[in-house]
C-alpha cells in the first residue's frame, strides 16, 4: 500500500558500498518516464550517474556540504527544458518524487539533493557546476539530484502520532 511506503520512506544520507542492480535501475528510470506532467509536455530529462568519480564530483555541488551523493551507488540528475513548459519546476519535482518512491518500493533508499537556487561557491551556481561536469546543454535547468542506494543507516518509519493533523481542512479553511 502506498501509505505504508510513504511512512517508511526517509531521507538516507549514508549508503552501503553496493551497486544497484540493472533491473532496479531500469525500473526506476522507466517509472520516471511515466511521471505525469502538465499537458503531457514532459519537459524533464534524467541523467543516471553510476561512475563513483562523477558521483564524488557531483557531491561537491553545494558550498559547505558533502552530500549523500558521495556514498550513493546511483545519482539521478533531474533536468528540464523551461521553454517546453512554464511549470517545469513542478513537473521535475513530481518526477523526482516518483523516482524516490520507486527506489523505496525496490528496497533502496534515497535522498533529494536540491540544486536550483543553490550555490557551489561564491557566485558560482550549483547548477552551472553540474552542467559543466555532465556536459548539460545551456537551455536546460537542473532542478535537483536524487541519491540512491542500499541504506547504511536505519531510520524509524514516520509515526502516525507525529502527523500534523491541524494542517488538514475540509470544505474550507
Amino acid at each position: 500500500m502506498l501509505y505504508d511506503l510513504l511512512k517508511s520512506r526517509r531521507s538516507i544520507r549514508k549508503f552501503e558500498n553496493r551497486e544497484v542492480e540493472k533491473e532496479k535501475l531500469d525500473a526506476i528510470l522507466k517509472s520516471a518516464l511515466l511521471s505525469p506532467s502538465s499537458r503531457a509536455r514532459r519537459p524533464w530529462e534524467f541523467i543516471a550517474v553510476t561512475d563513483r568519480e562523477l558521483l564524488k564530483k557531483l557531491s561537491k555541488c553545494r558550498e559547505g556540504s558533502s552530500l549523500s551523493l558521495e556514498s550513493a551507488a546511483l545519482g539521478i540528475v533531474i533536468i528540464a527544458d523551461p521553454d517546453s513548459s512554464d511549470i517545469w519546476i513542478e513537473d521535475a519535482s513530481i518526477a523526482s518524487v516518483i523516482i524516490q518512491l520507486s527506489a523505496q518500493s525496490l528496497g533502496l533508499a534515497s535522498c533529494w539533493v536540491q540544486v536550483r537556487e543553490r550555490f557551489h561557491s561564491g557566485d558560482v551556481k550549483a547548477e552551472d557546476y553540474i552542467k559543466n561536469i555532465l556536459g548539460i546543454p545551456e537551455r536546460y535547468k537542473v532542478e535537483n539530484m536524487v541519491a540512491i542506494g542500499y541504506p547504511a543507516e536505519k531510520k524509524e518509519p514516520h509515526d502516525e502520532k507525529s502527523l500534523l493533523s491541524d494542517k488538514l481542512h475540509f470544505n474550507g479553511y
